[in-house]
């Protein structure tokens, strides 16, 4: 029975690879300071402007540097050693973050500056987590890949439990500059753990900053980026991962009906308090509790299946959260859906991972990037107009039935995606198998002395 019960919680192999297990030591504190932002800027949008529509807006100004920089982003990671590139963006991240304070304690400009800042910040974000995610296949076997990207996407989920609980205490006694500072302060935990991290450049690539700059100009252009498109284009499995997520978050993300139902359905102060945090952390609650108890996902094959069902369900959880003005039952029913959430994610990194070869991982992880992350900024875009004409309760119940609708509709038209199966060891399967197997070099040492 504790062998069953060990099965399924989370596999822990990847964290005897060091290099990994800094990666992965930093994100859980990086990751609680970076969801104090995630509410900060919101919250701060709607105490200035009392109007969801402005809230909206940080999705437009999140979205643009997110497509630019991420695609752009994607393609710098394929031509320059990635640990410098990591160390650079984020330090940048670090400096907006320190920025956003200053312009909250001090109270100089105004909405505008907030978004703006908020923009650069966002583009700085766009080009590390692509550079992050084409690291793992570099420092991690294949077979390692399901579980490494379980155990991170948990802990960004137990950050994003933690660090909007932990926003929604503070703001009932400070304001939404300590935030900022707080995040600041977190983020040297990730240029220590990309500091530490070994050379990675891509093949050949050059190292130092002037060659740096040098691949740059010549491998990280528009051609460049158009190559990773083509690249998608080859596998229709590839595609419809994609696809798929961009309706799950464009379509079904309410966060930006937060602050509001916050306030005005489960009876929050103005500015901000318990149910705030709540509602913020709920889909990560979810998720975490997914992530721990994720050890049986590790040997589904059937990927196609589990991410259309996965999505499914993280419709039906958030179209439910909008018919109650029960917190609690909010909570738990975003909770299902976060969980969900995870499944999908998981999967879909993995299929990215597994089927890119080195040369194309940074600007596959770029449209992941901009796909995962901009997707809940389209959503946010749509999702605070309609909060302010219908209610918050219908703009969220809309965008969950939005979601299943389409997403039965997309695997429908590409069924491949539908009967992909995870192929076993070096083997091929099916669509996927359009692109050449992983490239494993660049390997590094496990702490028991054999390779990664």
């Amino acid at each position: 029975m504790a062998r069953t019960g060990r099965g399924f919680l989370a596999d822990t192999t990847p964290l005897r690879t060091p290099a990994f297990k800094r990666l992965w030591i930093a994100a859980i504190v990086t990751v609680v300071g970076a969801q104090l932002t995630v509410v900060a800027v919101p919250t701060q949008l709607y105490q200035l402007t009392g109007s969801s529509a402005w809230v909206g807006l940080v999705g437009l100004f999140g979205l643009v540097p997110l497509i630019v920089f991420g695609l752009w982003g994607g393609a710098i990671a394929d031509a320059v050693d990635r640990r410098g590139l990591l160390v650079f963006t984020g330090t940048g991240i670090a400096i907006t973050s320190a920025l956003l304070g200053v312009v909250s304690v001090t109270n100089i400009g105004g909405p505008w500056t907030i978004l703006t800042l908020y923009a650069v910040q966002t583009a700085f974000l766009a080009i590390n987590q692509p550079t992050r995610a084409a690291v793992l296949p570099r420092i991690l076997p294949n077979d390692e890949l399901p579980a490494a990207n379980t155990l991170l996407f948990t802990v960004n989920q137990v950050g994003a439990i933690a660090g909007p609980l932990l926003a929604g205490v503070v703001l009932t006694f400070s304001s939404v500059g300590i935030l900022y500072f707080v995040d600041t302060a977190c983020l040297a935990a990730a240029i220590w753990a990309a500091f530490n991290l070994p050379r990675l450049p891509v093949g050949d690539g050059p190292g130092g900053v002037r060659g740096a700059f040098r691949a740059v100009r010549r491998s990280a252009g528009f051609a460049d980026v158009l190559a990773g498109f083509r690249y998608i284009a080859t596998s229709q499995v590839l595609l419809v991962s994609f696809l798929v997520d961009i309706v799950a978050m464009a379509v079904g993300m309410p966060r930006a009906v937060f602050p509001e139902a916050a306030e005005r359905v489960f009876g929050d102060p103005p500015g901000g308090g318990f149910a705030l945090g709540a509602l913020f952390a709920s889909i990560a609650i979810g998720a975490t509790l997914g992530g721990l108890f994720s050890g049986r996902l590790h040997g589904i094959r059937r990927q196609g299946v589990a991410v259309t069902i996965a999505i499914c369900v993280w419709g039906l959880g958030v179209a439910l959260s909008g018919l109650t003005s029960m917190l609690w039952l909010a909570v738990t029913l975003l909770a299902v859906a976060g969980a969900a959430d995870l499944v999908s994610a998981v999967f879909r990194q993995t299929m990215l991972q597994v089927v890119a070869t080195d040369q194309m991982r940074g600007r596959m992880q770029g449209v992941f990037t901009v796909v995962v992350a901009g997707g809940p900024r389209v959503g946010d875009l749509w999702h605070g107009p309609a909060a302010d004409a219908w209610g918050t309760g219908a703009a969220t119940f809309v965008g969950g039935i939005g979601v299943i609708v389409l997403t039965v509709l997309v695997v429908a038209i590409f069924p491949v995606f539908w009967r992909y199966r995870a192929p076993v060891g070096d083997e091929s399967s099916g669509d996927a198998a359009s692109a050449d197997p992983p490239d494993r070099g660049g390997k590094v040492a496990r702490d028991d002395g054999s390779d990664a």
